[in-house]
């Protein structure tokens, strides 16, 4: 077929008789046949995050017999994690993500083998974590970490699949640099440079339909299937996009980018991709107060305007009592600034920090001085203050 590629790994030597009664379904396709299972069984897959992505990519990464599934997740499970995060349980709360997934793995799929990498991944660590396998699958969903995957996949010269999803719609492709038909593409052929911080939402900001997981998460294994059994033809060079309210699924044909230059080092990715922009950065040095802080103004009886700078839906989830709702894009285009008062300190606060200071930094220049935002949020209000609060 024109644009597959040969097998990314070489077949085991037997599957075992429990083995041919497990996967008969897939031994009886042409395509895959004893062939093909036997390659999955000798395929180490690595899967960054235990979170959306991951849990439907590692349940069916099981399901399908590849023999040794690696986790890269230091995070706990949280209940806001279940709406979508499938492969967790009510009582898996405040588990490890990673063994709660492999917990999971065990009660698919026994006969394979799952490595934990129970750390956060970095520039120091990527490359040896990386290294024992044949494929990695990117499903996290923050800029520094995707960049980070895509340089460390470069450096070893190891394909991927990269997934993204955003309220309803989501996004997968294939990255291979060194990809034996000369098509190689990375992830900075796609996007150069990240986005300005603050400018793209992340799904904690802006929320995802649970099953849309499970839509991008199965393409993203039907993908890796297809690498390391050679059938078929792989989304390399090509972007596919779902839309989840049209139901309609794209591609988009994506071309090697001239000016990409070379990788030939990890760096630092949180500094790369900016979490907060500099000016947000100087803004918030001296300005940031705990929610503590905030709670012995109100107990104080201090004269000052609380304003929450998060979207008017997050609003009506959880609020802080007190609070006024002035979203950050009308002080960052300026609308709000006419309507907040000079006669009193203004207290900025989002979810968790990030927006309010972005929104702080226009504030200063704005001539409101002595504004201040809390640094960790509605969230560190609800984790520290009023514990009755909800979170999300």
């Amino acid at each position: 077929m024109p644009g597959s590629l040969p097998p990314l790994v070489e077949p085991a030597q037997e599957l075992t008789r429990d083995e041919v009664a497990r996967y008969s379904r897939h031994l009886i396709i042409p395509d895959v046949g004893m062939d093909g299972q036997k390659r999955l069984k000798n395929a180490k897959v690595l899967v960054v995050g235990a979170g959306g992505l991951g849990s439907p990519a590692l349940l069916y990464l099981a399901a399908a017999g590849v023999g040794t599934l690696g986790i890269v997740d230091f995070d706990v499970v949280d209940e806001s994690n279940l709406q979508r995060q499938v492969i967790h349980g009510q009582s898996d709360i405040g588990k490890p993500k990673a063994v709660s997934a492999k917990e999971s793995i065990a009660e698919i799929n026994p006969l394979i083998t799952v490595n934990l990498h129970q750390e956060h991944l970095n520039s120091t660590n990527a490359l040896e974590i990386f290294a024992p396998y044949d494929l990695i699958l990117d499903g996290t969903d923050n800029f520094a970490t995707r960049y980070l995957v895509n340089d460390a996949a470069v450096l070893l010269g190891k394909p991927y699949v990269w997934g993204s999803i955003f309220r309803f719609e989501g996004q997968v492709s294939v990255f291979w640099e060194d990809a034996p038909n000369g098509q190689g593409l990375n992830y900075r052929d796609l996007y150069p440079e990240p986005p300005p911080p603050g400018m793209v939402p992340s799904c904690a900001e802006g929320g995802v339909l649970g099953v849309l997981c499970a839509s991008i998460g199965s393409v993203m294994v039907t993908e890796a299937i297809k690498l390391l059994t050679g059938i078929g033809e792989p989304l390399l060079g090509r972007l596919m996009v779902y839309d989840a309210l049209e139901m309609s699924y794209r591609t988009i044909k994506i071309r090697k980018d001239p000016a990409t230059k070379p990788i030939e080092a990890l760096i630092d990715y949180e500094a790369f991709c900016g979490v907060v922009s500099d000016d947000a950065q100087q803004a918030a040095a001296g300005s940031t107060i705990t929610p503590q802080e905030l709670k012995a103004k109100f107990d104080r009886g201090d004269t000052f305007a609380l304003i929450d700078v998060r979207e008017p839906h997050e609003y009506e989830i959880v609020r802080i009592e007190g609070s006024t709702l002035v979203p950050k894009d009308e002080i960052i285009s300026g609308a709000a600034l006419a309507g907040l008062p000079h006669d009193r300190q203004i207290v900025l606060h989002c979810k968790s920090g990030v927006r309010s200071a972005e929104a702080l930094a226009v504030l200063h220049k704005a001539g409101f001085k002595d504004a201040v935002h809390v640094g960790s949020g509605v969230l560190g209000w609800a984790r520290d203050v009023d514990t009755s609060l909800p979170t999300y």
